[in-house]
């Protein structure tokens, strides 16, 4: 996808305009697991989520290849809009952002705030992708996919900072939405010749990846019903998917009530808050951490953009999974 003089060009670009991140080991953390475990805080972002990143490079990239783009549309459900949007906003063009009926309210209205047209449309992100496909095709506009070569360079940024940060890492768990978060983690930790292991997390209600690399090829769901919408794929990319194959040591399935737990113990030993895909990477470490014992453990808490009444159940533990 890239070489490591290009990953270190998009870090300095995406760096114009974002801190890095912390990458931090949280004693209240470690005790409560028994292992030294540093959380990558993309939750830090200016959008709050990692997608930022990927943003970012994107709609640099696409006007140096097509400076007379003037209108950009997109499927999501929240982050992958908000980096487009804050990026089409810092680079004057407007962008339409479909969304599934019921999405988040507080990610639309940060999209919105971004100065993003959001139009809800079908009951997933699928359908959505759909719509926006269509849009594209009505309206002359550009097409943002929610995979693509500068997104994946783009978001490979924060894997280059944590592996540059902490050495010796055993193990790093990520999750899965479309696939981007991990191929950069994945890219970056063999350009820089490491060994070690990562372990994609996805939601057992929407387990389309991990079928997909149990079988050896592209498996579909029905459904993707889980209140992590980050990680709420029914149809993986076959391109997305070559990579993780080959580069992930394993995906494991976590449950929503797991998730949860996930939020109150990151809130509790850190202080930081999670979305649910935010929260999936610490729900998976906690459901292998007797096998982590004695290692080097990290967790890309991905972002932070969890609506306040939901947020608010599962500290108190009135949310039922």
């Amino acid at each position: 996808m890239f070489d490591l003089n290009a990953l270190r060009l998009a870090a300095h670009a995406v760096h114009q305009s974002m801190a890095p991140t912390p990458q931090l080991a949280w004693p209240l953390l470690a005790e409560q697991l028994g292992l030294a475990v540093w959380v990558k805080h993309e939750n830090h972002t200016p959008t709050g989520a990692f997608k930022v990143r990927g943003g970012l490079l994107y709609v640099q990239g696409l006007l140096a290849r097509e400076p007379a783009t003037t209108g950009l549309v997109t499927a999501t459900r929240g982050n992958h809009g908000q980096s487009l949007a804050l990026a089409a906003r810092h680079m004057g063009l407007a962008i339409s952002i479909v969304v599934p009926d019921g999405n988040s309210r507080e990610k639309n209205a940060a999209m919105r705030a971004l100065g993003a047209n959001v139009i809800e449309f079908g009951n997933d992100f699928d359908d959505a992708r759909a719509e926006a496909a269509a849009l594209a095709e009505r309206h002359q506009l550009h097409l943002v996919p929610a995979f693509h070569p500068d997104l994946i360079r783009g978001v490979a940024t924060y894997a280059l900072e944590l592996f540059e940060a902490v050495a010796d890492l055993h193990t790093v768990y990520v999750p899965i939405g479309m696939g981007s978060g991990i191929c950069g983690l994945i890219q970056t930790r063999d350009l820089l010749g490491l060994n070690t292991e990562i372990v994609g997390v996805v939601s057992q209600h929407a387990d389309a990846f991990a079928q997909s690399v149990e079988q050896g090829h592209v498996v579909c769901t029905d459904t993707a019903h889980t209140f992590a919408d980050g990680l709420a794929c029914r149809q993986p990319l076959p391109e997305a998917l070559a990579i993780i194959a080959r580069g992930a040591a394993r995906i494991i399935r976590v449950s929503d009530r797991e998730i949860a737990h996930a939020i109150r113990v990151c809130h509790q030993t850190t202080h930081n808050t999670a979305e649910g895909a935010g929260a999936a990477a610490l729900a998976g470490l906690i459901k292998e951490q007797s096998q982590q014992q004695g290692r080097r453990v990290a967790v890309i808490l991905s972002g932070a953009n969890i609506d306040r009444q939901l947020y608010a159940g599962i500290l108190s533990e009135g949310f039922d999974a």
